[in-house]
């Protein structure tokens, strides 16, 4: 609560506070100090283009009261509140100080920036003739929002004695936590009464343990040292009680206009306390006024009604804290379980590496000694064979040095196929190495060390995700299309590729995917009429799939709504009254088709004949891909009733069956049942059924038809229960 007791001009708590017009507090005599004084003939320029500069000499001799800066306002001058004139005399004691040189703008204890005050302008004493009267202003310190003082000066702004009344209560508390406040460092027992604060430290140290522990040289010359807060001399602790009324009882606030007059209405316009002569010859007296008691206890019931919510949100920051105080204790634990699983990951990853090193070393070692004996067989085999060819050439010598024909000729027969022989036995190659002295070993060492130098944290551990929450007021059924809308709980940190949506088959069957996607919101199209359809959905990542939301349950509409589809219909067709109304600009029959399709149900619908010109005209049922420019049950796609002015008759691919006399007219209504529980299909005219069941042992997916020409108008009216009369037909014997 402190930081709302300061100041936040000088930083110290609120002595004489006033309340600005912007709502905000400051004290007296910090205001006298930001006040500005600006000429007339200069109101209309932004602060920035004032005129700034030192003070002429004939006004820079400082008066009695002058004030040295923001911080230099004496209190007996503060606290005298010698009237209008003192504080206008306020107003210029800045300018007349003779200060030349400032910031553009100051910054306070609690770090809110003020703007400092401007100097008159060169010349100023001696204003130039036409020049319009000084008018002076205070900008807030806080919001910077600028306030005029009219002739009373700062005197017209309200005190803010309430909040006077709690700094002097505040005051009181910390004087008596001061008369207990004891050194921190004292050796003795009981320790000795505090004598000085750290501001920078806070620690409380009395005299002796000051000069030792804490002398004003070195790391501690720029600390600041203060009484203990509540004794005098402290910042807002000079023990006065804070102002008037400080030994005894708190004054009976007094209207700012009528000093006699206490506050007894309060003025809904103007937001303020008045007293009765406000009322009575004021500039209140025109203003919406309320009882002062009775909007003090409505202001009292707002701001504790504020204050619960606010009391709410602070519970909820409490509980958050105390979840980041366990978020904290559980980053420690994971960073060291990380830490621990990267060691050991890596230490596995040298492991494998070190035994493949062993491998692949066993592997040149072979290499090595295969080559070795290779090379060492052929130096055996190739120094065995010289030697038997040096012995052959020299004994061959010899041989030939002998001088007896007849013993020559008895061997050199044999002697020649022996030299040949060892001729023959040098072939090619027999002088070549069998191996190389370079290894056929080649070790692709680079992908590896490209992994290693990407080996990296990929993503954090991803789980599957939560749960996700079917937004029930944006899930709503239209017809036979049901729309579904979820989403992720708040806080959700692991990340969602795509959700599966799952149907079941409106029977209370087994669930099947019906949507796969990113989306949060699908509408599913096609179901059936009067069915009650169980949805869930589930998020999935690459980790996995995560847990099924709750089941959601949508009923399908009882009767089916729909008109007559532009999209699909023949060109020539042409719809109106919102596409209920169908008519034809061809002599040729033409189809168009409903918005609806069925598989399931019972199904009832009537068309009405607007127009008719004793033309045949077909109703019925069809396929989505059924012949559209020719007249309906033509082709294998469309079951109708084909009927003129005097009978009728059932058409499907070309054949006519049953023929029923009785037709239509202008103002007939026709009426079309499709049973598809009991797969038939029956026609009414009139309230009355036309004929037999129509066909019978239909199945699959249709949709409501007609084809009709330009003589022909019909109007479509769905939405129809089930008449009791065509629930059970009378049909005729066979």
């Amino acid at each position: 609560m402190e930081e709302e007791l300061k100041c936040p001009v000088c930083g110290s708590l609120f002595r004489e506070p006033i309340i600005l017009p912007c709502s905000h507090n400051v004290c007296l005599p910090c205001a006298r100090t930001i006040a500005v004084q600006t000429p007339e003939s200069e109101q209309h320029l932004p602060p920035l283009l004032h005129p700034r500069g030192p003070a002429p000499p004939a006004a820079a001799a400082p008066g009695p009261g002058a004030a040295a800066g923001p911080a230099a306002c004496p209190d007996s001058e503060c606290a005298a509140g010698g009237g209008d004139h003192a504080d206008k005399l306020s107003l210029h004691s800045e300018t007349d100080s003779g200060y030349g040189s400032y910031t553009p703008s100051l910054k306070s204890p609690n770090g809110v920036r003020v703007l400092p005050l401007v100097p008159a302008p060169p010349g100023a004493a001696a204003a130039p003739r036409g020049a319009g009267p000084a008018s002076s202003s205070l900008t807030c310190p806080q919001c910077h929002r600028s306030a005029s003082l009219d002739q009373r000066g700062l005197r017209g702004f309200q005190r803010n004695r309430l909040l006077e009344a709690i700094v002097q209560r505040y005051q009181q508390g910390r004087a008596a936590a001061a008369a207990a406040a004891k050194c921190q460092l004292c050796d003795r027992s009981p320790p000795e009464p505090a004598a000085v604060l750290c501001e920078q430290c806070e620690v409380l140290y009395c005299s002796a343990c000051q000069l030792r522990c804490h002398p004003a040289r070195g790391p501690f010359a720029k600390h600041r040292l203060t009484p203990p807060p509540g004794q005098p001399g402290a910042p807002g602790g000079d023990g006065s009680g804070g102002g008037k009324g400080a030994g005894g009882g708190r004054k009976v606030p007094t209207c700012a206009e009528h000093d006699l007059e206490n506050y007894s209405m309060y003025c809904v316009s103007c937001r303020s306390p008045v007293c009765y002569q406000c009322l009575e010859e004021g500039k209140h007296s025109k203003h919406d006024v309320k009882a002062l008691g009775a909007m003090w206890k409505q202001h009292k019931a707002q701001l504790s009604q504020a204050l619960n919510g606010v009391s709410d949100k602070a519970k909820e920051a409490k509980e958050f804290l105390v979840q980041l105080k366990n978020l904290l204790q559980q980053i420690q634990e994971n960073g060291l379980d990380y830490e621990a699983c990267l060691v050991a990951q890596c230490d596995a990853l040298v492991d494998a590496l070190t035994r493949q090193k062993a491998k692949l070393l066993t592997k040149v070692t072979k290499e090595r000694e295969h080559k070795l004996k290779v090379v060492w067989d052929q130096i055996n085999h190739c120094t065995l064979k010289l030697r038997q060819s040096t012995g052959l050439m020299e004994y061959c010598l010899e041989v030939i040095k002998e001088n007896d024909p007849s013993g020559f000729l008895q061997i050199s027969d044999a002697l020649i196929k022996r030299v040949q022989v060892s001729q023959e036995q040098w072939v090619k190659g027999a002088l070549e190495p069998k191996v190389s002295a370079e290894f056929d070993l080649t070790l692709d060492s680079e992908p590896l060390l490209q992994s290693i130098h990407q080996l990296d944290f990929i993503q954090m551990k991803c789980r599957v995700p939560p749960v996700p929450l079917l937004q029930l007021e944006k899930c709503c059924t239209r017809n036979n299309s049901v729309t579904l809308a979820w989403r992720m709980p708040p806080l959700t940190h692991n990340p969602v590729e795509g959700y599966i949506l799952e149907l079941d088959d409106g029977d209370g069957g087994q669930f099947r995917e019906v949507y796969v996607g990113k989306e949060t919101l699908c509408t599913i199209d096609g179901l059936h009429f009067n069915s009650t359809y169980n949805a869930r959905v589930k998020a999935f990542n690459s980790s996995g799939v995560g847990p099924y939301s709750k089941t959601v349950i949508l009923q399908t509409s009882d009767v089916a709504w729909f008109t007559f589809d532009p999209s699909s219909a023949h060109r020539d067709i042409v719809l109106s009254n919102d596409n209920q109304t169908a008519t034809c600009n061809s002599y040729d029959d033409r189809v168009v088709l409903g918005t609806a399709a069925f598989s399931k149900g019972v199904h009832y619908w009537e068309l009405h004949v607007d127009r008719y010109d004793n033309h045949p005209v077909a109703f019925g049922i069809a396929r989505i891909n059924v012949v559209k420019d020719m007249m309906l049950g033509k082709d294998d796609k469309a079951w109708a009733m084909y009927v003129d002015n005097n009978r009728s008759w059932f058409m499907h691919c070309n054949s006519h069956t049953n023929r029923t006399e009785g037709g239509v007219s202008k103002g007939a209504t026709v009426g079309v049942l499709l049973d598809l529980n009991k797969h038939n299909l029956t026609f009414y005219i009139n309230g009355q059924q036309q004929g037999p069941p129509a066909f019978e042992n239909i199945e699959g997916v249709f949709m409501p038809a007609l084809s009709l020409n330009r003589n022909v108008q019909v109007t479509l009216h769905t939405g129809l229960e089930v008449p009791q009369c065509v629930k059970q037909p009378k049909l005729p014997n066979n």
